[in-house]
């Protein structure tokens, strides 16, 4: 037997099974875990003769986008043409995306000859069309859209009342008590406090930056990692203490600090978008005092003040201070022979 006839019988015995589990999925209890997918498809596979189980996961991503790490590492090996199958639970498992759940129905799949099967759905490419599997790929995306639109309604009267609708800030955390209420994380605030002291006293961003790397503070994402709190990041894949000037400006930048809560502070055009946009504040919900504050209102207005009207200078050594060319020689008073 040649090698082609090899890769040809190993294909013909391998299978790939793909679960997905979205946010709202996991609300709907363990019959669409991760796990209990897994068992099912596996199981369904051997029984049809596959003995080379492949299986890729999207745990905790919306059907609703087709660009998920999972399903575009299976579609990869399909290409290179290792899979001879395919295996859902249903077919939202595959996709909550008319369009790009048909393209693979359509195109990809009879085009690579990839047999698909979806178990609870009773569909097996190989036994012929179903007629109805068109109308419940699209009933699928509808039902994504009808749940979107729910959403927008109800965090339009969530944000309205004055209820945070996003995640509390690097230096708060969610009360134990009453998770619709920030309150002050100690050790976290502690970091913000000291790097609004920083900056009164003339540091750049980036020296700040360096300073609590220095001193090997937590970056905020390591930091909630750390703690078990699961936040958007990579804190795994860099440096625990790898600060960004970035970080810092933007935390010196946020108005939650002295007490505030901003609701609707971005937007996306579509349901279908993950892309979120910043939204004009016009149609932001401003809430004063709605929580303790990390830094006195003063303070906070003083270093926006200053960071809004100084032009940042750079050099080899990186963002000097705010009052970087305001201070300068008496004898020769040109901005290039700024003191700092």
């Amino acid at each position: 037997m040649n090698r082609q006839s090899n890769n040809n019988e190993m294909r013909d015995k391998t299978a790939a099974i793909y679960p997905r589990l979205s946010i709202l999925d996991s609300a709907a209890g363990d019959s669409y875990s991760i796990e209990v997918q897994k068992e099912l498809l596996t199981q369904e596979a051997m029984k049809m003769g596959y003995s080379n189980i492949l299986t890729f996961v999207d745990d905790g991503f919306t059907g609703v986008t087709m660009d998920r790490p999972g399903i575009n590492e299976m579609i990869a090996e399909l290409e290179k043409g290792n899979i001879s199958a395919v295996f859902v639970k249903d077919l939202s498992r595959l996709g909550r995306n008319h369009l790009g759940v048909g393209r693979l129905l359509e195109e990809v799949f009879p085009d690579k000859d990839i047999r698909f099967v979806s178990v609870c759905d009773n569909y097996d490419s190989d036994k012929g069309e179903d007629e109805l599997i068109p109308f419940r790929n699209l009933f699928n995306e509808y039902y994504s859209r009808d749940i979107s639109k729910k959403l927008r309604i109800s965090n339009s009267v969530r944000g309205n009342a004055g209820e945070p609708l996003g995640r509390p800030p690097y230096g708060y955390m969610k009360d134990p008590d009453n998770p619709k209420r920030w309150i002050i994380d100690p050790e976290a605030a502690e970091v913000v406090r000291r790097i609004f002291d920083m900056t009164l006293e003339g540091k750049g961003t980036e020296q700040i930056a360096d300073a609590l790397a220095k001193d090997k503070v937590l970056t905020p994402t390591s930091y909630w990692r750390g703690k078990g709190v699961n936040r958007p990041g990579k804190a795994m894949d860099r440096d625990h203490y790898h600060w960004y000037g970035s970080t810092i400006a933007s935390m010196l930048a946020r108005r939650e600090y002295v007490g505030d809560l901003i609701n609707f502070k971005t937007y996306s055009k579509s349901f279908k978008l993950r892309k979120r946009l910043t939204n004009a504040p016009e149609n932001q919900a401003v809430f004063v005092d709605a929580h303790e504050p990390i830094i006195d209102r003063a303070v906070w207005e003083r270093i926006q003040d200053k960071r809004g009207k100084t032009r940042k200078r750079k050099t080899n050594e990186g963002e000097k201070n705010m009052f970087s060319g305001l201070l300068v020689c008496a004898d020769c008073p040109r901005p290039d022979r700024a003191l700092f």
